[in-house]
């Protein structure tokens, strides 16, 4: 459809044009019936559908909605649709800017082109001059054939953007259909990307490619999709059946959000008393070293109201990362689960929290670590797969990290495991913990066989001995006052404080500043 003014008989004046700048507007935004139709018919909702669902109501301001590309061959000159297989624009989530792009898969399939890529590119720039979060949703073909290298260059394009623009912006991706190929590198360079279940895949070869090399056959779904990702590659941070909740969500996660780097995030009048004792926490977590319960049940006694949003639930569950409230203010809660796998740290747990830390750390979110930790996961898989270098990333973060932070130790922390959960030594602000605490280099059990095993094995009671000098160890040096006595706990708190005690240290910390030395970047594990 041509964006030029309509010739008619009748006479051109301004308001006939305006007239048909609304045509134009309206038949752009309807799109083709038959198109939209196919696209309902695949349980998926159209672009404008999807941006109406993430924006509050009415707030949605159009850019370069007539934009048409220019190629030429293939018979692209014939089909110049206005916007282009893209819909870009910004909007408000809860009264706050975001900008938004969404592929419009009813034309040329959402593949990127040319003029696309520029629609992308002219919105990144904005969200990032504007200093407001950037969301993606996602549901393109790749790159546009009839382009060629145009379209990889437009890609480049919007890699550069993403990258210029973490840490600075929050950015979103939101996967509801497929994405291959190089296009699957965007959505990873930002700070979130969400699946729905069935309708939405990412891969770099599809299963034809991987068939054709490797004679595997797969699905689409089994390679790539929602709950792949969600649990075994750990690229998605959440999974969804519809596309209306999965939007939802990403609009609850905004609101914990601050727009950029230099600004803090919203604050919301809690209804739930600052000084609200935890009257269950001493219930919830045993005091036995090797008894389990779930660090969700901790965390919502703790926060505001017991609400939380968790990134990542389904992959490495032994560590938790959640977003919460306390006394209405935004913190990130990193904490071992002793539910999944004792609450060890591992190669996919540390990963995941280093990501969740420099995320936090980068947003300006303080950082609340709940430890119970066994240890590091012994085993020769976890050393050929790199857990030094791996479990370093975890460590690197922490270390790196300014925001306001402190750890609560509620029941073990053994050997590196401990230091690298946010330790005082490794920079914590303040370290606390229970009366249950045991802060050791390894399990009493454990020290023991190293530190007298010649003087059991040489026993005539081996177990008695063994027995007695697990009971010494333990109460020489695994007593829960043993850290606090050498200054590396700073309290000893009563469990039906913690809630108080966190918002009291929190809101002393608020004003925390913090310099790293000059440099142009650091060099993390990889």
């Amino acid at each position: 459809m041509s964006a030029a003014p309509a010739t008619t008989g009748t006479e051109d004046t301004l308001r006939h044009r305006v007239d048909t700048l609304h045509e134009i507007r309206r038949t752009t935004r309807e799109g083709d019936p038959e198109a939209t139709r196919r696209q309902h018919d695949k349980g998926k909702l159209t672009a404008r559908e999807r941006i109406a669902l993430l924006l509050d109501k009415g707030s949605f301001t159009e850019v370069e909605g007539l934009r048409r590309h220019r190629a030429t061959g293939f018979g692209m000159e014939a089909r110049r649709p206005s916007g282009d297989g893209v819909v870009t624009g910004w909007g408000t989530v809860e009264g706050r800017t975001v900008f938004v792009y969404a592929h419009d898969f009813r034309v040329f399939g959402g593949a990127l082109g040319e003029a696309h890529a520029a629609k992308i590119h002219k919105l990144m720039d904005l969200a990032e001059a504007a200093g407001a979060p950037l969301v993606s949703l996602n549901d393109g073909a790749g790159a546009r054939i009839q382009e060629g290298v145009t379209a990889l260059a437009g890609y480049g394009g919007i890699f550069r953007r993403n990258t210029r623009a973490s840490g600075v912006v929050p950015q979103i991706s939101v996967m509801l259909g497929p994405c291959a190929g190089g296009a699957a590198y965007s959505p990873a360079l930002t700070d979130f990307v969400f699946m729905v279940r069935d309708t939405s895949q990412m891969f770099i070869t599809g299963p034809d490619v991987v068939k054709a090399v490797t004679g595997e056959e797969i699905t689409q779904n089994g390679l790539g999709g929602a709950d792949v990702h969600a649990t075994v590659s750990g690229v998605a941070h959440g999974v969804y059946d519809s596309e209306e909740e999965c939007l939802e969500d990403v609009r609850h996660l905004l609101s914990l959000l601050p727009s950029n780097n230099r600004e803090l995030a919203p604050v919301e009048v809690s209804g739930d008393p600052a000084e609200r004792p935890n009257d269950r926490l001493p219930d919830l977590v045993p005091l036995e070293p090797g008894r389990v319960y779930d660090m969700h049940a901790v965390i919502e006694e703790i926060a505001d109201d017991g609400v939380h949003f968790e990134v990542h639930p389904g992959w490495a569950p032994n560590l938790v990362c959640t977003l919460a409230r306390l006394d209405g203010h935004v913190v990130g809660f990193v904490a071992n689960n002793p539910a999944v796998s004792a609450g060890v740290l591992d190669i996919e747990a540390s990963e995941k929290g280093a990501r969740f830390v420099q995320f936090c750390d980068a947003f300006n979110i303080p950082l609340v670590t709940l430890v119970d930790v066994p240890g590091f996961l012994p085993g020769v898989d976890q050393e050929h797969h790199g857990i030094i270098r791996r479990g370093a990333k975890l460590l690197y973060a922490y270390c790196n990290a300014t925001v306001p932070r402190i750890s609560l130790v509620l029941r073990k922390a053994y050997g590196g495991a401990y230091i690298v959960m946010d330790s005082r030594s490794i920079g914590a602000d303040l370290a606390l913990a229970w009366p249950a605490n045991e802060i050791a280099v390894m399990g009493a059990e454990g020290a023991a066989n190293v530190v007298f095993r010649r003087e059991i094995n040489a026993a005539d009671d081996p177990e008695a001995v063994r027995a007695r000098r697990i009971a010494e160890y333990r109460e020489q040096l695994m007593h829960p006052y043993y850290a606090a006595e050498r200054g590396l706990v700073d309290d000893v708190v009563d469990p039906r404080e913690t809630r108080s005690v966190l918002i009291r240290s929190l809101h002393m910390l608020r004003a925390k500043h913090a310099d790293l030395p000059a440099r142009k970047h650091g060099n993390p594990p990889q």
